[in-house]
């Protein structure tokens, strides 16, 4: 008998960035999809400059789901799977749209999932303005350094060359079988109503879901625009954004809850945020240039060589 395509969705958020958007799409149109059945699916999050319009225009088979503006990265994400699962693929693929992908970045993601039960599969995440460059990959626990240590100095040539099991997966572009889905639930847009993704493959990997990163699955994104300084907030502002505002970056108690969600156990989680705090408060902790720099990082291919898959 023969095996029809796997079906895999493609799920993205957008909001005001119809440049971007159009670009990522345009990228998406252009891949190898060889064996795959693709949909795409763009939730338009009340976006005022003609989003939606400019994606009914150029790109006719995207199916746009319109948000009031509220919906923000976390449910917004959510509501396209919604919309995907209705059509019942074996995969949906999470990403970004500021991003443009190899040719073969998809069929790479479906072949390691299919090699590995029960996996999760992340792309190799590069910066398209130095594209030989990691933009965000593998992060590591460390309740000493305060959290998720983040690399700084990382290549194409420092990773291992075949796929390699991880702790986190960074959200840019991530591809899930619906099985983990329906068995852990979506994102979890109360707590992480801009940055579910961070919670999200720690649960799925608590719940016995390998996590893989394929670097042979490559995709160029734009790089972060840093966030603004606290120190330059006014006092209202700055306690917002810290304590009452969980959309914002620096937010504290979206912090503590996803250390809390995500440490090894809760008691790491309680003790790296502390840790955080006091190391912020010099501005040198684990997630600023300051202290990446200040580091001897050992190529990831020698960190992660015991995770690393042999297919």
């Amino acid at each position: 008998m023969t095996q029809g395509p796997i079906r895999v969705e493609i799920v993205a958020p957008v909001h005001n960035r119809k440049e971007l958007t159009l670009l990522c799409l345009q990228s998406l149109s252009r891949i190898n999809s060889t064996g795959l059945d693709v949909g795409i699916v763009i939730v338009d999050d009340g976006s005022t400059d003609g989003t939606s319009d400019a994606i009914r225009d150029q790109f006719p088979s995207v199916d746009i789901v319109s948000g009031d503006g509220e919906l923000w990265f976390t449910e917004g994400t959510n509501v396209g799977v919604r919309r995907a699962l209705e059509r019942d693929p074996k995969y949906i693929l999470l990403m970004n749209d500021d991003q443009v992908f190899d040719e073969d970045f998809l069929v790479r993601l479906v072949e390691t999932a299919e090699r590995n039960p029960r996996s999760v599969v992340g792309s190799l995440l590069l910066l398209w303005d130095t594209p030989h460059k990691i933009f965000q990959i593998a992060p590591v626990w460390s309740t000493w350094h305060g959290g998720w240590r983040h690399w700084q100095s990382q290549t194409v040539w420092t990773v291992p060359e075949e796929p390699w099991k991880v702790g986190l997966i960074v959200g840019n572009c991530v591809l899930v079988p619906t099985e983990a889905m329906r068995e852990c639930g979506l994102m979890n847009s109360k707590r992480y109503p801009n940055f579910g993704d961070a919670e999200y493959t720690p649960r799925l990997r608590k719940a016995g879901w390998n996590l893989i990163i394929d670097p042979r699955s490559r995709v160029f994104c734009q790089p972060n625009t840093p966030p603004g300084r606290i120190r330059s907030m006014g006092f209202k502002k700055l306690f917002n954004a810290l304590f009452i505002d969980l959309k914002s970056f620096q937010s504290l108690r979206r912090r503590f809850y996803a250390y809390i969600d995500t440490a090894p156990t809760k008691l790491h989680g309680f003790a790296a945020f502390f840790i955080f705090l006091a190391r912020a408060a010099t501005g040198y902790n684990a997630e600023t240039d300051r202290w990446g720099k200040a580091q001897a990082e050992e190529p990831l291919s020698k960190t992660f060589g015991s995770a690393v898959l042999n297919d």
